[in-house]
């Protein structure tokens, strides 16, 4: 069975059809009707997220408009101990979003309005079921714009950025959502609203605004946040480099950086992902090469000139056998277009794909893309590799069909592997896209038991019977000795943080 596949009960179970009547009752006494969903039908577009490997129905669902609404519900489900687990746009490839058998699932898509703009202060203020790129879109007129810029940015919502602390490709030089981010409302799992954090650079107490960032809707649920807005860099530049051998594509990520530049966005893909996204967007890849970078500098016109002429000159020197640089912006667009259809175009080449996360300090690059690659035979799995590869963040594809039996299995097996393999050169299991269930076993091979029960310790002060988002994010002890003792899983090397 797949790790993903955990036994729930039936939806139609007698029990869970006496307390799905009782609470729908009870709901609908001050939701409109619409907001409350019940009938299978009706569930079934919540039953996964973008991780669809696995499905499951939850007890119902609920579409709230107003705070007052999103308090009662949790009021409701605290006072009757029925989990609830939070949804956005639905875009996330970990399973966070994954609904409870027993649970309500939570949808913040009508949370959906740019609230403030301040042009002087350069902040937004949004609710949850904003896209990203919608913010950008709001904030040019004024010459700003959000950096965060997934690649799911087109579709993706504000509220699961930041409960997954989503990068991007200009993630390298503007960094993560938890940068960017100044300050959250919160609704407490009892129904309480709280504010995290604010405009003054610094506060008093704990960091628990970076500590909410990124915990996959465990802690609370967002309802508003405040985010940092950028001056629309005067010019932007961007070079693209062939390699006819991947590993000197990875080394010369290391070049760029050694060098004292720090681009906008650095980005890697090997040959199979370049031919796979040049039959989609057609966005003018090399076809015949093993790996392509993409390097993107802005500023003003001085520094962009002067550091675009020093990247040519390294990856000339680190044996690109060919540099392009776009000629117009929009041939820039197209080059960032072709790199953000990645995903999508890999998804034509198979009838399914595993999309892994991790990230590894930049000088093993070249070492891991070998390694992925001798795994890759071992499994008989093709491994399409896509990287932020300035900050090291892999999004390795792998290919495979989950019709063929044991398949899905060995699929999972193999990203465990490259997850492992993240952590023995001393990276991490994930760079942005989460936990969720995904990687919960591979949570046993990153920490140790005592850092692991810490997480659980916070877990408890936030949500003391364990009602938001249950097995997510953190293993139970039980769980992380039951993974140690499988023969073929147990790590042969010292945890790295």
């Amino acid at each position: 069975m797949s790790q993903l596949q955990t036994q729930q009960r039936s939806f139609h179970d007698p029990s869970l059809v006496a307390a799905r009547t009782e609470l729908l009752r009870v709901l609908r006494t001050f939701l409109p009707a619409d907001a409350v969903l019940g009938q299978e039908e009706e569930l079934r577009p919540y039953e996964c997220d973008a991780l669809s490997a696995y499905r499951q129905l939850p007890l119902l669902v609920v579409l709230p408009r107003t705070l007052d609404e999103v308090q009662r519900i949790m009021r409701l489900c605290h006072e009757r101990d029925t989990p609830v687990v939070a949804r956005g746009a639905g875009t996330g490839v970990s399973g966070g979003a994954l609904p409870y058998t027993e649970g309500v699932l939570l949808s913040l898509a009508r949370f959906n309005r740019i609230l403030d703009i301040d042009r002087v202060g350069r902040t937004a203020r949004v609710q949850p079921g904003v896209r990203n790129l919608a913010i950008s879109e709001a904030a040019a007129p004024y010459g700003l714009y959000y950096a965060p810029d997934p690649s799911s940015q087109i579709a993706c919502t504000i509220g699961g950025n930041v409960a997954e602390n989503s990068g991007g490709v200009h993630c390298l030089k503007y960094g993560l959502t938890v940068h960017n981010v100044l300050a959250i409302k919160l609704v407490t799992v009892d129904g309480e609203l709280i504010e995290i954090g604010g405009q003054t650079p610094d506060a008093p107490g704990y960091d628990l605004l970076a500590l909410l960032i990124g915990s996959e809707g465990m802690l609370g649920l967002v309802v508003e946040v405040t985010i940092r807005l950028l001056p629309t860099p005067e010019q932007a530049q961007v070079v693209l480099a062939a390699y006819n051998d991947v590993e000197k594509a990875g080394q010369a990520v290391g070049d760029i950086i050694a060098a004292g530049i720090i681009p906008a966005g650095l980005e890697m893909m090997d040959g199979p992902a370049i031919a796979a996204v040049e039959a989609f967007v057609h966005a003018g890849y090399p076809t015949d090469a093993a790996a392509i970078l993409l390097c993107e500098v802005d500023g003003n016109e001085q520094e962009v000139a002067s550091h675009i002429a020093q990247v040519r000159e390294l990856l000339l020197a680190g044996g690109a056998t060919e540099v392009r640089t776009a000629r117009d912006n929009q041939e820039r667009m197209r080059f960032w277009q072709g790199r953000k259809a990645a995903f999508p175009a890999v998804g034509r080449l198979s009838p399914d794909y595993y999309c892994m996360d991790g990230t590894i300090p930049r000088r093993w690059l070249p070492e891991v893309l070998r390694r992925t690659a001798e795994l890759s035979e071992e499994y008989g799995l093709p491994v399409v590799n896509v990287f932020h590869a300035g900050d090291g963040n892999m999004h390795p594809l792998i290919l495979y069909d989950a019709n063929k039996p044991g398949e899905l299995e060995r699929t999972e097996e193999l990203g465990g592997k490259l997850l492992e393999l993240c952590v023995e050169v001393g990276g991490t299991i994930t760079g942005e896209h989460g936990v969720g269930i995904e990687k919960i076993r591979q949570m046993c091979v990153q920490f140790t038991k005592e850092e692991l029960d810490q997480f659980l310790a916070v877990k408890r002060a936030f949500d003391p019977k364990g009602l938001l988002n249950p097995g997510k994010g953190v293993p139970t002890p039980r769980r992380c000795s039951e993974y140690r003792e499988l023969p073929s899983q147990t790590p042969d090397h010292d945890h790295n943080h």
